[in-house]
């Protein structure tokens, strides 16, 4: 049966070497900064970084709008498994995965600490995720620990081309480029998948795409892997139904539910994330706007926190009376969407299910209102109601449409309904960082873990994983953690060096 609950149990789990290395031998490593190949001046560096992050996240409109599956390029070593934008922005791509290494330390610590016993050696991890800087620091990380990776993107529009490139020229295979079709989305993911060519054993997942792909049009392929790792709450979704129906015939890690993915980058990410995102693409004035929050988990929690440290009024939807709870004593106003539809400024959504917002709010919606989801799909916003002869659309700027009715009334729908944060800004690499080694971590111990250790059903990471990942970012930010006395140890009854808190600790 699935672990639906995270105080399930993990099974046990040795550290390996690498991990054994205490807190104060970290400091050093924290302190180096990646190694530059030749000279650059860093202001220059910066200054073309920071000019070029508005267009990676929005579409540049000099760029060339024919599909890249008509044409075919190689990179200056004559590598070509590859589909992208545009292999000429590959030197820029590498600055910028240069600039995100920076911001994640862990990552490096990790290539350093494990690199030379290759964890991953003989893994072939087939990718589907935002294919951004960060993302690229992830991919190169595994491939460092011994992994062969072949990568497509799991949103149309949150792929930065250059970073696409700059992997592509390191003859790292990636289909994907920003603004693909729905047709494309699915071609690259088959590509990818690489047919007979190439046999993969792991997948890294976002949202489970890659996965359902695999699972119904190779399904030989599925049976033979040796583990799913995955961090949305949609994928995670999928991969417990299949459980439940007794077709998940191989080991998945539930990243999602980690405590570093659930309190670092549902939370703090998105709290700072949809601040840039809405402001990018709306230059709306927070102060005293009236918005609703559809859900108030962890992506809720920190939409809800930022926006009303500006100054907001904030209300709250949700269905979890637990949630509503907390929303409460948050100070937020728990209602019903159609309470407050008519009188609302901003809706933004962050529920994981489907038809949050459907047209019977949206046509009661005042005039201009921006409506914008913070879930990994755009299933949350009813917009094929919105795709009919009566309303038009207007694109005004890059990922923000007008739908007009009849009356001359529009509303502001950004990113066609897709994740805001990643289609219309980007997100703090440090985050991301956390993120991406959980990954990384639960990459190894699916690969590398005895026959038998794992079923075929969906696990959490073992608590040890989580407080490394956690210890690994601790120096970066000049914290210092206390250390147990023998005596407090076994008061406790934990060891010294933990885990700290039982499975069904609630943080």
């Amino acid at each position: 049966m699935a672990k639906w609950d995270s105080c399930g149990s993990s099974p046990a789990f040795t550290e390996p070497r690498w991990m054994q290395i205490q807190l104060t031998d970290q400091k050093q490593e924290f302190n180096k900064r990646p190694t530059k190949t030749g000279r650059r001046s860093l202001s220059h560096s910066i200054s073309q970084s920071s000019t070029d992050s508005y267009s990676s996240v929005g579409s540049d409109s000099s760029e060339d709008e024919s599909s890249p599956r008509d044409k075919a390029q190689k990179t200056s070593k004559g590598f070509s498994d590859f589909c992208i934008k545009n292999i000429k922005q590959a030197d820029f791509g590498r600055r910028e995965i240069e600039i995100a290494q920076q911001e994640m330390p862990a990552l490096m610590v990790l290539r350093k600490r494990a690199g030379g016993e290759k964890p991953l050696a003989g893994a072939k991890v087939l990718g589907c995720t935002h294919i951004t800087a960060q993302t690229a620091v992830l991919i190169e990380t595994l491939i460092v620990l011994g992994a062969q990776c072949r990568w497509a993107a799991c949103n149309i529009f949150s792929t930065q081309n250059a970073v696409a490139a700059a992997l592509a020229e390191r003859g790292i295979p990636v289909f994907a480029w920003r603004g693909e079709s729905e047709d494309d989305f699915w071609w690259c993911i088959d590509r990818c998948a690489g047919g007979n060519t190439w046999q993969p054993n792991m997948i890294l997942d976002d949202g489970g795409d890659l996965t359902h792909w695999i699972y119904k049009k190779h399904s030989s392929l599925f049976k033979r892997l040796r583990g799913i790792v995955e961090e949305s709450v949609t994928g995670i979704y999928r991969l417990y139904q299949l459980s439940k129906a007794g077709k998940l015939c191989v080991p998945a890690m539930n990243v999602n539910d980690s405590v570093t993915k659930q309190k670092f980058d549902n939370l703090y990410c998105c709290k700072e994330s949809i601040l840039d995102g809405l402001k990018r693409t709306t230059d709306v004035m927070f102060g005293g706007k009236q918005m609703v929050v559809c859900g108030y988990g962890e992506v809720g929690k920190g939409c809800c926190a930022a926006l009303k440290a500006l100054g907001a009024i904030v209300y709250v939807t949700e269905v979890d009376p637990i949630c509503a709870l907390q929303a409460c004593m948050d100070g937020f106003r728990v209602i019903k969407l159609s309470e407050v539809v008519r009188q609302v400024d901003v809706v933004i959504t962050c529920t994981g299910n489907k038809n949050v917002v459907v047209r019977e709010h949206l046509d009661r919606m005042k005039n201009g209102c921006i409506v914008c989801n913070m879930g990994h799909s755009s299933t949350e916003i009813d917009l094929a109601s919105l795709r009919t002869t009566e309303l038009r659309w207007e694109r005004v700027r890059p990922q923000v449409d007008h739908v007009i009715w009849p009356d001359g009334k529009r509303i502001v729908l950004l990113a066609e309904g897709r994740l805001l944060n990643l289609s219309c800004s980007t997100v703090p690499s440090l985050v991301l960082s956390i993120t991406a080694t959980t990954q990384a971590m639960a990459l190894i111990e699916l690969y590398s873990a005895p026959e038998g250790r794992y079923k075929q059903d969906v696990y959490l990471l073992p608590k040890k994983m989580d407080e490394f990942v956690a210890s690994l970012h601790l120096l970066t930010l000049d914290a210092h953690v206390t250390e147990l006395t023998d005596e407090q140890a076994k008061y406790l009854g934990i060891s010294k060096h933990g885990p700290f808190k039982p499975n069904y600790y609630r943080y």
